[in-house]
């Protein structure tokens, strides 16, 4: 599988957060708006994003893809906010 153009293949990190001794999840912390995942592959116009870095891109961005029964999420660059 190889992303095109500007487009960055992503697989999510799952972060676990501890507010109070309470554990949030994804669905729980919505004041959260960024995720961090992991970068599978990379556009050919991604400049200087590379596999295997770790990012934080907007959490509303992109959709779902499910390649080799692995579910995936495509992302444009300008989505990305940071990386790692």
């Amino acid at each position: 599988m190889k992303a095109i153009n500007d487009y960055v293949v992503i697989k999510t990190i799952k972060e676990q957060r501890k507010v109070g001794g309470l554990l949030l999840t994804d669905t729980t912390d919505s004041d959260n708006r960024y995720k961090k995942a992991e970068v599978v592959s990379a556009g050919d116009q991604a400049g200087i994003i590379n596999e295997g870095m770790v990012i934080m891109y907007d959490k509303h961005a992109g959709h779902d893809v499910r390649y080799e029964e692995v579910m995936y999420r495509v992302i444009k660059l300008r989505d990305i906010v940071l990386v790692e």
